[in-house]
């Protein structure tokens, strides 16, 4: 899958620091349990509000779900 440049749920640009992703930071600082538990409190954040609040809630849950099968959703 190819990503383009600014998309609202695979690479929204606030969370764009020259080339480095605020997803990729995140990830950098985490050891690898403490960043599947990061994955699963935004699955359920965008879980508990699905519906509720945007329409891109639904998009952003499989992005994190895909993060935690080990497949980055951006390739």
């Amino acid at each position: 899958m190819r990503v383009k440049e600014f998309d609202i749920v695979e690479r929204p640009p606030r969370y764009l620091r020259g080339e480095m992703q605020c997803i990729d930071a995140i990830r950098a600082q985490l050891t690898e349990a403490e960043w599947r538990g990061y994955l699963r409190g935004q699955i359920a954040k965008y879980n508990w509000r699905l519906g509720a609040k945007e329409e891109t809630d639904a998009g952003k849950l499989l992005w994190y779900a895909k993060w935690l099968t080990g497949v980055d959703p951006r390739e």
